[in-house]
């Protein structure tokens, strides 16, 4: 089934819903990422969503992350400040200039696609006067699911990589 979300709705769709539901793996590909924000139940404060992507480490998730620039010294800042991030196995993470596209895969059985980046003026997790207009889909539709996850794992494993016309300003070539 296929649920529309707009604005700040996939604030909830993503962190509270797909992304906490994960239990295998999650894969998450954005254009842009920045030193995004959110509530998380039982803490008394906002975070940044790494802590999630490190309790979701903790617990025996597989994290791929791919982006399309390489983020800001406040990511990098939030970024180093968990260990899991950085040496485990468990975390992997590829740069690739040419993604554009905006998507999360849970355990290969739900997806949100739509056009918010991970930012927080994308996520709806800014106020109403300051993120963007955004909309996306919510989807446990099978065949939709799996054509996401080949062209992401496509993607992650270098498929378009050794032709790519833009490999002269890639800081990062995975092959």
């Amino acid at each position: 089934m296929d649920r529309l979300v707009l604005n700040e709705a996939i604030h909830d769709a993503v962190f509270k819903e797909l992304i906490p539901s994960a239990k295998k793996f999650l894969w998450v590909a954005t254009a842009d990422v920045k030193d995004l924000h959110l509530a998380r139940p039982g803490r008394k404060k906002f975070d940044t969503f790494l802590a999630l992507f490190d309790d979701l480490i903790n617990e025996g998730v597989e994290i791929r992350l791919i982006h399309a620039k390489e983020p800001g010294p406040r990511f990098r800042a939030d970024f180093d400040r968990f260990p899991n991030l950085i040496g485990s196995d468990r975390f992997e993470r590829i740069l690739c200039p040419r993604n554009h596209m905006k998507c999360v895969i849970v355990d290969g059985q739900r997806a949100f696609l739509g056009s918010a980046n991970l930012t927080g003026a994308g996520m709806g997790a800014k106020s109403v006067r300051r993120r963007n207009f955004e909309c996306g889909i919510v989807t446990d539709t099978p065949e939709t699911v799996k054509g996401l996850m080949s062209l992401f794992d496509d993607l992650f494993m270098g498929e378009h990589c050794l032709k790519c016309d833009r490999r002269d300003v890639c800081p990062d070539p995975i092959c």
